[in-house]
């Protein structure tokens, strides 16, 4: 099956069909947030992990928590009609209808739960984006709707033979990508930014993090200010090695930054094959 599977708040819709409102706050102002969550073989990998972050986030923008059962329920619904395969599904809590401008009204959220069947690409390209990421932001480490920044740049990376864009932070630290976390290898070892450098709190991130300490992978997050977004030069260079992780891409090398092929360490490689396997044994870490 390749089409798209939609429920909102209870209901099945076609891909086409109207289904929320106009003055939906997660429309208007992009007042909500989301999860993406890797499905294997008709199963929501490390849901309650994206669960978890997704009340996080929603709290994090002052509003209530959703209702985990009826998010649950879609996310059932959604994956028992879509079958057993391997896709993509997306989670959204928005504030429901709200006024025209920033300010909110008492509302009704609005959850919609999607699915598509959907490969992973077993290695990225990346391109440095001339845009930052504001670690000071009220928004910083949240997973929230607002995406316009994140749709910009990969819009430019894309532009430039990329299908990833990498951000500085405000203090020039490496940061994230549009819709990743960012791992480089150097001195054999994966080091990945500090969350304090204002990246999102990925679920593969800290998954690779866990399972590679497991099994005794060189993994860690790195001190602040150790990774400074000119270690970039040092993969261009061939000094280092660099890997996404998001639950779109699993764990996946970059072998092209800015239009430069660029290597595949053999931390990066057993990392790869690390998550590529027990990420099918343990479906809810």
């Amino acid at each position: 099956m390749s089409a798209t599977v939609i429920w909102v708040a209870g209901e099945f819709v076609g891909e086409g069909e109207r289904a929320l409102s106009a003055v939906d706050h997660g429309i208007t102002v992009g007042d909500g947030a989301f999860e993406t969550c890797t499905v294997v073989d008709g199963q929501v990998f490390a849901l309650t992990r994206h669960l978890r972050r997704l009340e996080r986030s929603v709290t994090g923008l002052g509003l209530d928590a959703p209702d985990e059962q009826q998010v649950r329920d879609g996310v059932s619904a959604v994956v028992d009609r879509l079958g057993r395969v391997d896709g993509r599904l997306r989670i959204t809590v928005t504030a429901g209808p709200g006024p025209l401008g920033s300010g909110r009204a008492p509302a009704a959220q609005t959850v919609v739960v999607a699915a598509a069947q959907s490969a992973m690409a077993p290695e990225g390209r990346a391109v440095r984006s001339p845009w930052t990421r504001n670690e000071r932001s009220a928004i910083a480490g949240l997973k929230t709707t607002s995406y316009a920044e994140n749709v910009v740049a990969l819009a430019d990376a894309v532009a430039k033979g990329g299908d990833e864009a990498l951000f500085a932070n405000t203090l020039g630290d490496l940061c994230e990508g549009t819709g990743t976390n960012v791992f480089v290898e150097r001195d054999g070892e994966l080091v990945t930014p500090t969350l304090a450098s204002g990246c999102l709190a990925g679920i593969t991130r800290a998954l690779l993090l866990e399972w590679g300490t497991e099994a005794g992978l060189p993994v860690r997050e790195a001190k602040e200010g150790e990774l400074p977004f000119a270690v970039l030069d040092d993969v261009t260079a061939g000094r280092a090695q660099l890997v996404l992780t998001s639950s779109g891409r699993n764990v996946q090398p970059v072998t092209w930054l800015d239009g430069v092929d660029v290597a595949v360490g053999e931390v990066s490689r057993a990392a790869r094959e690390l998550f590529d396997r027990l990420h099918r044994e343990r479906l809810d870490p």
